[in-house]
């Protein structure tokens, strides 16, 4: 599951998109394979990030029926309640592995294992040196907001569907 990040005015992937599909790309190639789902919406500019996440892909060299594509999520939990829906009608998901920033992972990781899931995660490539002190604690700062935020809002839709 590589979850999105901004893309640039001109359709380019930001870094921290790049080094998230970078990371897949590693731990695909040390499982030896796997399938994709790239997953993110219509961000500020150019087209949804699972499209951008897509053409990394392809242009990696990954099969096309390797990669399944969620463009509508706006946030975070919309991809995790998105991706698990396809998940859930495909039947197939054994294990899930996040790919993202390390400062998203945890919330990532624990909304997947609240629907149910086995999630492994492993090491991806660090955002920090690229976007300085002051922006990655300001991330840091809104994951410790969103993580119970999110996790509470997953426990109210889980609990209204019944």
């Amino acid at each position: 599951m590589i979850f999105g990040a901004a893309v640039m005015p001109d359709g380019r992937p930001s870094g921290s998109l790049r080094r998230r599909v970078e990371g897949a790309l590693k731990i695909a190639e040390t499982l030896g394979g796997g399938l994709f789902i790239a997953t993110g919406g219509q961000g500020r500019f150019g087209p949804p990030e699972a499209d951008v996440i897509r053409d990394l892909l392809l242009a990696a060299g990954v099969s096309p029926d390797q990669i399944l594509v969620e463009d509508q999520a706006r946030d975070t939990l919309e991809s995790v309640v998105f991706c698990d829906a396809i998940l859930r009608a495909r039947g197939d998901a054994g294990l899930v592995t996040p790919c993202t920033s390390g400062y998203h992972l945890p919330r990532c990781r624990l909304l997947f294992r609240l629907l149910g899931y086995r999630v492994r995660t492993w090491p991806m490539p660090a955002d920090r040196p690229h976007i300085g002190w002051r922006k990655w604690a300001r991330y840091v700062a809104k994951e410790a907001l969103a993580i119970p935020y999110d996790a509470v809002l997953l426990g109210l839709r889980r609990t209204l569907r019944r």
